[in-house]
């Protein structure tokens, strides 16, 4: 009971059911099942999710655009 390492004790009434490794598949029906299932919200969401992220990007790429035009103006005026 317990004594190697692997060794579980035996725990009454408890039943354990198990399959072998050999016997398991590993992805079944990955491509019939699984993309198809996947794909389906995606197509779904990707209608609500992408406009924020496009304007989210917009906005990135403004604000990096007006901090390089401000730091290059107050840079020009300092210098004067």
């Amino acid at each position: 009971i317990g004594r190697h390492f692997g060794d579980l004790a035996k725990i009454r009434h408890v039943i354990n059911y198990s399959i072998s490794p050999f016997e398991k598949r590993a992805f079944p029906n990955y491509f019939s099942k699984g993309i198809p299932n996947v794909w389906r919200p995606f197509i779904t969401s990707i209608f609500k999710v992408a406009p924020l992220m496009v304007l989210m990007y917009l906005t990135y790429t403004w604000g990096n655009y007006e901090d390089v035009t401000l730091y290059e103006h107050y840079c020009l005026l300092s210098a004067m």
